[in-house]
């Protein structure tokens, strides 16, 4: 039976001449002690399980603590990836960009030089080729001077009229022309 307050605010002992009957006190004593004993364990077992729950309270506020400091580290790190990864990017561009303008450059260089060599084979060429044409004036005018030389003198006896023989005569006065057919 469970006595609540109330039992015990209402209860009424038989009186007797000397005061209440001893039996009906005693009994009722029991049962108020069996029920405070009752209420005694209960209400332990409701702290220790307060003071168990205020313990895992505190173990899931410390992992919410500590969850969320590791979710802003995480987001940190995260950021600092991006970063890092967005400036070795900016770095690689940077380095392409550099090795295409030194590409460029020396492509420049090398066409300005090729200029150069095609204007130095021009200009020998054209060396070459007024060196050329003075040598071949001036084996015309000694062809021109042996021409006239036969024309005005009578043969002499040792002399040959043959043309193949004045030609090997002018090429024995002119061997760079020899050497000219060869670079040709």
């Amino acid at each position: 039976m469970a006595i609540t307050p109330i039992d015990i605010q209402k209860r009424q002992f038989r009186t007797r001449t000397f005061g209440y009957e001893k039996g009906e006190v005693d009994l009722f004593l029991e049962l108020v002690a069996e029920e405070l004993e009752k209420l005694s364990k209960a209400n332990q077992e409701l702290k220790e399980d307060l003071t168990r729950n205020r313990v895992s309270l505190e173990e899931m506020q410390e992992r919410e603590e500590m969850l969320k400091a590791t979710l802003l580290t995480a987001q940190k790190v995260t950021g600092e990836l991006a970063d890092n990864a967005r400036r070795e990017a900016e770095i690689v561009i940077s380095e392409a960009q550099l090795r295409g303008e030194r590409i460029v450059r020396d492509a420049e260089d090398r066409r300005i030089q090729l200029i150069g060599e095609i204007q130095e084979v021009k200009r020998q060429k054209i060396s070459f080729e007024a060196g050329l044409r003075a040598l071949v004036e001036s084996h015309m005018r000694l062809l021109d001077l042996d021409v006239v030389a036969l024309e005005d003198g009578p043969a002499e006896e040792g002399e040959v009229e043959d043309p193949l023989a004045l030609d090997e005569g002018i090429r024995e006065l002119a061997p760079e022309d020899q050497i000219l057919d060869e670079e040709f």
